[in-house]
């Protein structure tokens, strides 16, 4: 059994990563996706993120629709700072060895692989699932600092959508519309909650 992971702030959540996650499904074949919201992003560590429990529900509605995509709350559950390569080893505990794991990032997310925890037991948990980003992005440095990756790494070709989180907080912000960048289910939560600076309501 096939499962691709796609872990993330979320914050929020936005048309881009469901993209991905539907194109990864469909072309690697996976059985689902599952979205997993980072509770305490170690690398973000010096920005507020938004409180868990608005960024897992934003996921929920997100997704809702899919029944392929699952949320997956194991990160916001555990205390400290949220690492991947924890969150893979209790993941293959849950699901067993009958499972396959597919950790889907970006190819800007690839290159700062060296600086994760632990990221050779990390590529031994999963393949990578390397979804294109605007511009190239030269691999043949993490082979050196982590032997063997690139034998792990599987790379697929699918629309780039050019969407950021930080920019739709940006644009929320100034007044500026969100439709089509987010779900309707995200933005109007994201309104009914005064997230972002919205207008609440």
């Amino acid at each position: 059994m096939n499962i691709g992971v796609l872990g993330g702030t979320f914050d929020p959540i936005h048309i881009g990563h469901l993209v991905v996650a539907e194109e990864a499904r469909t072309k690697l074949g996976f059985e689902e996706v599952l979205f997993v919201p980072a509770g305490q992003p170690w690398l973000k560590l010096d920005r507020d993120i938004t409180l868990a429990v608005h960024r897992v529900e934003m996921v929920r509605r997100a997704i809702a629709g899919n029944p392929h995509f699952r949320l997956c709350t194991l990160e916001v559950e555990r205390p400290g700072p949220s690492y991947t390569v924890d969150t893979l080893t209790m993941l293959r505990k849950q699901l067993g060895p009958e499972a396959s794991l597919f950790f889907i990032l970006g190819r800007d997310s690839l290159t700062d692989l060296p600086l994760w925890k632990e990221p050779q037991k990390l590529a031994q948990l999963c393949r990578l699932v390397v979804a294109p980003r605007l511009g190239s992005i030269d691999l043949k440095p993490l082979q050196t600092a982590i032997p063997g990756l690139l034998d792990k790494v599987i790379q697929f070709d699918m629309p780039v959508i050019g969407i950021s989180s930080a920019e739709i907080r940006q644009r929320i912000a100034e007044g500026l519309p969100i439709r089509y960048l987010v779900p309707a289910e995200v933005e109007e939560y994201i309104r009914e909650q005064g997230i972002y600076g919205a207008s609440a309501g």
